[in-house]
């Protein structure tokens, strides 16, 4: 096991242990951790993550992936677009939006462009239904998208 915290995250986590009522029910806030120090999650750190934690490795890790905001061993870009993949997005033109995404950065789904800004990554429902089709850039919620406002986004970030 190679993977550890820096001095500062590894206080920090102890911190956090306080206000828990075991170490395990800090997952979420422990790999938040991780991610912040290192950009993702890499796999090493799941056996860490398990040891401090008091859990094993395989349940810090099903956490992990349950979410789409953590990163696991590979790191996303400064700017990740996270397209919404399911059913009210697809039929109010999601493969528009990513269309323009490639068309736009040259990337696919699940690619980083070369200069590391952009992300492009197809998530399951983030619970934006009635302002289908939207993404979301890093925390901030774009709803009822065209490919413009979507392109506009994107070059005001380039």
């Amino acid at each position: 096991m190679s993977f550890e915290l820096s001095y500062k995250n590894y206080e920090k986590l102890q911190k956090l242990f306080l206000r828990y009522p075991k170490k395990s029910a800090a997952t979420l806030p422990a790999l938040w951790i991780v991610q912040e120090q290192e950009g993702c999650i890499p796999m090493d750190a799941f056996e860490y993550l398990a040891k401090e934690l008091e859990t094993t490795p395989m349940e810090v890790y099903k956490t992990a992936t349950f979410y789409t905001m953590f990163h696991i061993a590979k790191p996303v870009g400064k700017y990740h677009i996270q397209v919404c993949k399911t059913l009210s997005c697809m039929l109010n033109g999601r493969d528009e939006l990513i269309k323009t995404v490639e068309k736009t950065l040259g990337i696919k789904p699940n690619e980083t462009t070369k200069d590391g800004k952009f992300t492009l990554s197809l998530v399951e429902c983030m619970g934006a239904c009635g302002g289908a089709p939207m993404a979301c850039m890093n925390e901030t919620y774009y709803e009822n998208l065209t490919p413009q406002t979507l392109e506009k986004i994107i070059k005001e970030l380039q």
